[in-house]
């Protein structure tokens, strides 16, 4: 259970705070698996960035130090997909959680990676609307990690996957 270097950790807490920067087995032992039972890796440290200006820092910050990101949302994936790999940093994106707009004339929704499904799906209720990729786990899944996975549930028989509901994703380079 290797973390980055001192150097790279006080970085991280300059850039998220120190509550926000988990590294003590208690705290990071929950973001080790996801809901792929056979699946677990040992986490060194977990951030919980709270802006995309966060989120671009701790990416050049790992850039910088060859230190592998592994991002995650709440961890209900069924692939391993947020399963953390040695020395790596987790990238937890729950506190972006925000629904930023429902457009029912677009028939669109604009919300951040964190957002939980239900919510969207809640959100565009309220206009005679529905997201249609239906998740098992849409009460507590976030939209980025069923972006990142492609997730379904029986709608999509008719409706389509993630994929084919998703108009842009806004990502991060160095």
């Amino acid at each position: 259970m290797s973390s980055p270097a001192p150097a790279v950790l006080a970085r991280l807490r300059a850039i998220v705070g120190d509550e926000f920067v988990l590294t003590s087995p208690e705290d990071t032992i929950p973001y080790g698996f996801d809901g792929t039972a056979a699946l677990k890796g040992r986490v060194g440290v977990v951030v919980l960035p709270g802006s995309t200006q966060e989120v671009s820092s701790v990416v050049k910050l790992a850039n910088e130090h060859g230190v592998t990101i592994v991002t995650r949302g709440s961890g209900t994936g069924l692939s391993g997909g947020s399963v953390p790999s040695e020395g790596c940093i987790v990238l937890c994106l729950t506190r972006l959680d925000k629904i930023l707009s429902v457009d029912p004339s677009n028939l669109t929704v604009r919300a951040q990676c964190g957002a939980i499904t239900a919510a969207i799906d809640a959100a565009a209720n309220k206009h005679g609307l529905f997201y249609p990729p239906d998740p098992g786990s849409m009460k507590i899944s976030t939209i980025g990690g069923n972006v990142a996975e492609n997730s379904g549930g029986v709608h999509c028989l008719k409706y389509g996957l993630t994929l084919h509901n998703v108009l842009r994703v806004r990502g991060f380079t160095v």
